[in-house]
């Protein structure tokens, strides 16, 4: 068993691989396609999880869960890898990604208005820096330009809407999750679900020839793995180490995540961009705040990446979730 030290910088680690993940899956994508890429993406990541979580105990899941937990699941995820595929260049894959960072933000704002997580005035500051942040992002080199925002938006809409309706499912996810999972894990059959969807959806469209070699299939492995690999790190870090350090550490994956892909597909980003995305991470540690200032130690705020659900319904149970 790890020391509680030890238990945190796995749960670090974590961090760090969920913020390669936006870089990863485009790379994968350019390669594959957006449908196929993400379906062997969820589909490789699904057998690494049955090794390190194991399989899902289906008669344990309680039936709200199993449905309105996995639907959110499931839909929160195609939305996110389809978003990253179908950008049209490194840059708006990037773009895309910090739109889908909205959702501690939403998370925070959906605890309040339907948890009754208790907060200060600071949740509305928190909330309005979030999303000026990214709309200073889709500005593109202007900064806070509406107009371009607009014309930015307008020109790829299906792209910047695909993340931005995945940030909502997640804030959903991570607001009933607590109430419905009951200390039950779903996440290596949620993953499966994941990929079988996606595999139905390219069946189903066109399917673009796959470039299969060395390069394309090491990208496939380390997304694969980063996705995999991260729930499981961030499991150990959650049960063993310091919460509120991992909490605090994951507010800052917009900028880790920004740094790393911009490194990994090639595209140079303007200042412009960097202010937008502090100011999302910025936006997500004001509501972070506002809410522990506002809550009991027994009711943290929800304050977790994507890849698993909000503290509360973690601290209670030995699941990877």
């Amino acid at each position: 068993m790890p020391s509680k030290k030890t238990a945190t910088f796995i749960g670090l680690i974590a961090v760090l691989l969920w913020s390669a993940s936006v870089g990863l899956i485009r790379s994968v994508s350019e390669s594959f396609g957006a449908t196929g890429g993400a379906a062997l993406i969820y589909t490789v990541a699904s057998v690494i999880l049955l090794f390190t979580l194991g399989p899902t105990r289906i008669s344990q899941l309680p039936r709200a869960y199993l449905w309105v937990g996995g639907t959110l699941f499931v839909a929160y995820e195609l939305c996110l890898s389809l978003s990253l595929g179908l950008a049209s260049s490194g840059r708006q894959a990037i773009e895309v990604g910090m739109v889908n960072y909205l959702w501690p933000t939403f998370t925070m704002t959906a605890a309040i208005l339907f948890n009754g997580q208790r907060s200060n005035a600071w949740i509305v500051p928190g909330f309005l820096l979030g999303v000026l942040g990214v709309c200073r992002v889709l500005g593109g080199d202007q900064g806070l330009d509406v107009h371009q925002m607009v014309a930015n938006v307008q020109g790829h809409p299906l792209t910047y809407g695909l993340a931005l309706v995945g940030a909502l499912l997640w804030a959903a996810y991570c607001t009933v999750t607590p109430r419905i999972a009951k200390g039950q894990n779903g996440v290596t059959l949620f993953f499966m679900l994941s990929a079988a969807a996606l595999w139905i959806k390219f069946l189903w469209g066109e399917q673009p020839t796959m470039a299969v070699n060395l390069r394309s299939v090491g990208f496939l492995v380390l997304a694969s793995s980063a996705m995999a690999f991260g729930y499981s790190a961030w499991n150990v870090g959650l049960l063993r180490g310091h919460v509120t350090v991992l909490a605090g550490a994951s507010y800052f994956i917009p900028v880790m995540s920004a740094a790393l892909a911009a490194a990994l597909l090639n595209a140079p980003l303007p200042w412009t961009f960097w202010q937008g995305a502090g100011m999302v991470c910025a936006g997500s540690l004001l509501c972070w705040v506002a809410t522990r200032c506002g809550s009991t130690p027994a009711s943290d705020p929800p304050a977790l990446h994507p890849a698993s659900p909000p503290a509360p319904a973690l601290r209670h149970n030995d699941s990877g979730e």
